[in-house]
């Protein structure tokens, strides 16, 4: 099977993203850094984050999970198009018309 241009795309988009970050940030109230948690080998990961790293890590956060979006899209184009392919090797028999 060859992957179509749509996969194609998918796949030359997810390999541009440039860096790539888990998790979800939280304010820490009456501190000067965010909170980063992420799970990770069946645990909640937690780690400071200090105010001018704040930009980067959104937009790692946002290439992640871009990623996972276009994975996800990928995905479904493949399923497609193996079953388009094994529709076309395996076509239904048409069924006689029932007799009364």
């Amino acid at each position: 099977m060859n992957p179509s241009k749509k996969a194609q795309r998918l796949l030359a988009r997810m390999a541009a993203i440039e860096g790539m970050e888990r998790g979800k940030l939280c304010v820490m109230t009456g501190r000067p850094h965010y909170n980063l948690q992420a799970w990770r080998e069946g645990r909640n990961e937690v780690r400071y984050v200090r105010q001018e790293e704040l930009a980067d890590l959104k937009e790692a956060i946002r290439g992640h999970e871009l990623y996972w979006k276009l994975a996800q899209e990928y995905a479904d184009e493949i399923v497609n198009q193996t079953r388009k392919e094994h529709q076309q090797r395996h076509p239904k028999k048409k069924s006689s018309p029932k007799r009364k």
